[in-house]
């Protein structure tokens, strides 16, 4: 709702509410249902990093991001992993353009490619066509960055 919205409060309940629902789904008792609730983590900062300036949420969310990637593994769960991967994409972008790292937009770029690599695999037809998109997105900022 908060994303929908654009409504920063709302995103801030949802972090919160993802920091809260991690002390119940501990990486002990539950590893694949707490990476999923760190991806969730993960996409709530990357809304709440969009509309907000600075980097210091999409930061966080690459942190939860990688957190999540720690138990979806591309072997376990592989379309996890690859969504995982495409939302990291996704969070290096805005990143890597506030602090012009060209290192940054490499990474997001090699998330986008490595998903796209998996969508394809799995015959995600839905997913697929957005990783493309994202690819040929980063390919043409990273040119630009040059």
């Amino acid at each position: 709702l908060g994303e929908r919205k654009k409504d920063t409060a709302l995103l801030e309940q949802a972090v919160a509410a993802y920091h809260a629902a991690l002390e119940e789904r501990t990486r002990d008792r539950v590893p694949l249902e707490w990476a999923a609730t760190q991806n969730n983590l993960g996409n709530a900062l990357l809304a709440l990093g969009q509309l907000t300036s600075g980097t210091a949420k999409l930061k966080q969310a690459v942190s939860a991001y990688r957190a999540a990637l720690d138990e979806w593994t591309r072997d376990r769960v592989p379309e996890d992993w690859a969504m995982t991967r495409f939302n990291m994409s996704l969070a290096l972008e805005p990143w890597a353009e506030r602090t012009g790292e060209r290192a940054l937009m490499t990474e997001a770029l090699t998330a986008a490619r490595e998903a796209a690599s998996v969508f394809q695999e799995s015959g995600n037809s839905h997913m697929l066509p957005k990783a493309e998109a994202q690819i040929k997105d980063l390919e043409a900022k990273l040119a630009a960055m040059k």
